[in-house]
This record gives C-alpha cells, structure tokens and sequence, in this order.
C-alpha cells in the first residue's frame, strides 16, 4: 500500500493488488494496548513523586514522541487533568496516569513494536520495574492481508508478546470466519483497585451520519463534537477534538477520577467504523450503548465489557444487560479469566428496522 497522505487518521491508501487496483482503504480497527506498572520495591521508584511514587506522568513529552516513532504515528494535542494525560495522535489516542498507559492505534500501525522502549522507558525514567498488567486486544482486521506481516495473524502478535512477558493467555470471542475479538492478558491475579473497560465497536455505520465528519461538510471538529451530541454522551469532560483532511474524526475526553472516553471514526462509506471507549464505572451500561448507538446508527456493532472483582461492573459481564433497541443480539458469550469478568455480544439492526433521521 502507498499512503497518500502520511500521518493523517483518515489516510488514504491504495492498496497495491492486481485484483484490487485503485481502491482506496483505511482499516479503522484499532489495536488497543494496556499496561500497568508498579516499582519492585518502594525504594526502586525513581522521577517525580506524586503521592510517594513515581509517575508515567513524569516522562516528557519528547520521549513519547521518540516511542511513537516505532509505532509509526504522531502526537496531534493533548488535554491534561489532576489524574491522567490524553494525547490525540495521527492513528487514534494514548492516555497516560500515575502507573498505567492506554495506547490506541488503527491504520497500519505496529503498536507492539512499542511495547519493548516503553518497558525500557517506564523502568529508567520511573524505576517502574514490575509489570503488574497487560492487556492487547482487537477486533478482527476487515483487510488484514493489509497489515504488517506480524499483525495479520493473530498468533503472530501473540508470539511477539510472548516473548516480553510470562504467564500471557490469549482468549477470541466470536465467530472466527465472521466477526471476533482477540485479547491477550497476564494470567495471573494481579489488579485489585476496581478497573473496567467498555468498548463498542460500530459497522457499517448510516452514511448521513458519516458524511457530516468530512471537511466537506464544513462544520469544525468542535462543533460537530455538539451538534451530533458527542459532547453529551458524558457531560463535564475536558474535551480534546479533530477533524482530519479530508475526512475522519478523533476526540478524547478527560472525567474526574482518571475517568476518560474516546471516539474515532472512519466515514469512508466502504469500510465505516467508528469505535467508542470509556473506563466509567456502571452497574449497568444499557443507556450509555444506547446514547452512544442512536448518535451513530449503525447497522451492526460489538460490545465488550471487562471488569474486575473491585468494579461494580464485574457481575454484570456475566449476564446480559438490558436490550439495545431497535436491534438484536446475534451473539454473547461470558467468560471468567484471572479476577476479571469478560463479556462479548454482538448486535444487528433488524431489516425492518428504520434509520432515525439525522438533524
């Protein structure tokens, strides 16, 4: 593939295949990294100390760029609060607290080829010697014959993983020929501070909607973050925003409490995708998949949920929560790993069912 425009979310590429000549792709899918760290002993911490400890937050800004580099993506913005960093990049997002790291990217990035400098940057910059977590997760590439070698399969990036850490366990959930998605943890009982996730994973989204994050369309990245009710979806966030040229949409949000949600959208009619993410504590998240599915209308979308024993999510991963109307749920499996709880479904719009339509 030859990207037209480097560095751009919405890059266009063409994909270099005789049976493909001249068609234009972007994999939306993003493949999300997580890593908790911990000094060995108190005495290894190093840096800056909030708190009695040592920070990621501490690292400069210099120095993720350089990490980045091996990821092939660059650093857009950033918006900080009391508790964490979120930085908008070229392919999606990275958030950064006190001891853990949230990296994010879609496009052909090669995420785990920063996994090695950042263990190696965490240890010498915070004397962060002990990683407590881990957790690589995506969704099945729509292309993935489109991605670097190590990313198509993934029992390659597991072998890559394989080699950083002990102990990892790699888990799909899904229909393996269909739609599925992948993890892989440390499988071990680790994290004992309550810690959820919720991803919901949007196809083949309603193409109204999508033309409007076009610079087409002619409104800028923050008022379409209000117009099309992003900016309600959780009130009171520090938003962080961008439209791409020429088209495709990021945004990052900062709550209290080293809370944060993420979107970021691909329009392109072809291969729509946009991905919503938040760690929001809830008992339960049906309105929140509600609010966030009415904005976006597509027409079928994958819900993961993973909670440990501390979060008030971690029972609701093993049952379902109410229905997300107007569509149906074609898949859900529940599983139980370490002291987290993990849940998967995946919904359709019904045929009959009717788009809502878009102010």
């Amino acid at each position: 593939m030859k990207n037209i425009e480097p560095g751009s979310h919405c890059t266009i590429s063409v994909v270099e295949d005789p049976l493909h000549e001249g068609e234009y792709f972007f994999e939306g899918t993003e493949k999300l990294l997580e890593i908790w760290f911990s000094p060995s002993s108190p005495s290894s911490a190093s840096g800056s100390v909030q708190g009695g400890r040592a920070s990621l937050r501490d690292i400069n800004r210099s120095e993720w760029e350089l990490l980045l580099k091996n990821v092939n993506c660059e650093i857009l913005s950033s918006r900080h609060s009391t508790t964490m960093d979120a930085y908008l990049l070229s392919e999606s997002s990275m958030f950064v607290s006190k001891d853990r790291i949230i990296l994010k990217t879609c496009g052909k990035t090669t995420l785990l080829e920063a996994v090695k400098p950042l263990l190696g940057l965490a240890k010498e910059q915070c004397g962060f010697d002990n990683i407590v977590d881990v957790f690589y997760s995506h969704k099945n590439y729509l292309r993935p014959d489109l991605q670097p070698e190590t990313y198509r399969h993934f029992d390659q990036e597991v072998a890559m993983l394989d080699t950083l850490f002990e102990d990892g366990a790699a888990y799909v959930l899904g229909k393996l020929n269909k739609d599925c998605w992948y993890i892989y943890t440390l499988d071990r009982f680790n994290i004992t501070e309550p810690d959820q996730t919720l991803e919901i994973m949007m196809m083949d989204v309603n193409q109204d909607v999508m033309n409007m994050f076009t610079q087409s369309y002619g409104l800028t990245a923050s008022q379409l973050t209000e117009k099309t009710g992003i900016l309600d979806i959780l009130p009171g966030a520090i938003i962080d925003d961008w439209l791409f040229e020429p088209c495709g949409y990021s945004m990052n949000a900062l709550l209290p409490n080293g809370r944060y949600f993420t979107i970021h959208i691909t329009p392109e009619d072809e291969f729509s995708y946009v991905s919503f993410e938040t760690n929001v504590p809830r008992d339960s998240y049906n309105d929140l998949i509600t609010k966030v599915t009415d904005i976006f209308q597509p027409n079928k979308f994958i819900v993961t949920l993973m909670a440990n024993e501390a979060s008030p999510a971690y029972k609701l991963c093993l049952k379902m929560d109410g229905p997300v109307k107007p569509f149906r749920r074609t898949e859900h499996q529940a599983c139980e790993m370490k002291n987290y709880n993990l849940n998967y479904a995946l919904y359709e719009r019904p045929p009959t069912s009717k788009l809502i339509p878009y102010k």
